[in-house]
């Protein structure tokens, strides 16, 4: 299914629209697309993958049709946190985005998970990590679910900054997936957008990917514009 997605400035467009994206037709394809991401969600079995495809639908805004899912998910990541951690042992990245969406749904995860990154000498964050500017955009993310008292955070939150800013500095020019979601994360971190001006923006970044999953993004599109319509539709009632 061919689905054009709509601006939030194309509310002519979607209004006369809303028939079709109201519709049976459109219904029935959202129905079977969930369908599809829940067994995938089911099938995936390496628990980065899980949080991967997590952080994917919460960036989209339709992570709310997979509640039940999620949270089965999490919680067993969680209850295996201090039994099996060989496939996030040394990796920031897959430490940090673990640490992140477990904490934003009420797991709570201790700051000293980040500890093993910090040098034993000179109690600082390792230099070698400014080389993964992916574990670094992602403990950036996470540092912002620090809590008062916590240092360590506040220390990850400083050292990815500033490194973060560096890598940046001589790429203006670029439009790597990497620069620009880190450019839009030091311009406002996740934990403190709007959701549906978040998907918007993250629909376009990830349809650009070699590896985009066409099931996820097609949901993406239709959700979008079925709420899009719906809001539509408030405002007719509303300025009446």
């Amino acid at each position: 299914m061919n689905t054009v997605l709509y601006f939030y400035t194309d509310c002519g467009e979607i209004y006369k629209n809303l028939n079709n994206l109201q519709g049976k037709t459109y219904e029935k394809r959202v129905n079977e697309l969930k369908e599809k991401v829940k067994m995938l969600l089911e099938n995936v079995r390496d628990p980065l993958s899980k949080l991967e495809h997590i952080d994917i639908l919460q960036r989209f805004g339709i992570s709310y049709h997979f509640e039940a899912q999620i949270k089965t998910i999490l919680e067993d990541i969680y209850n295996k946190c201090c039994c099996d951690d060989t496939w996030k042992k040394n990796n920031l990245y897959a430490n940090a985005l673990a640490f992140r969406l477990l904490r934003q749904q009420g797991f709570w995860l201790p700051e000293e998970v980040f500890k093993g990154f910090k040098d034993e000498k000179t109690g600082n964050f390792k230099a070698s990590m400014c080389d993964d500017t992916k574990g670094m955009l992602s403990l950036y993310e996470a540092s912002f679910y620090l809590v008062k008292g916590e240092s360590i955070l506040e220390e990850a939150k400083d050292f990815s900054t500033k490194h973060l800013q560096q890598y940046i500095s001589n790429k203006e020019a670029s439009e790597d997936e990497i620069v620009v979601l880190v450019k839009h994360a030091l311009e406002l971190p996740l934990h403190w957008r709007i959701s549906r001006l978040e998907a918007r923006w993250f629909i376009d970044v990830y349809e650009k990917r070699k590896d985009m999953n066409p099931t996820l993004l097609e949901l993406a599109k239709l959700d979008f514009n079925m709420v899009q319509s719906t809001h539509q539709e408030d405002l007719k009632y509303a300025s009446r």
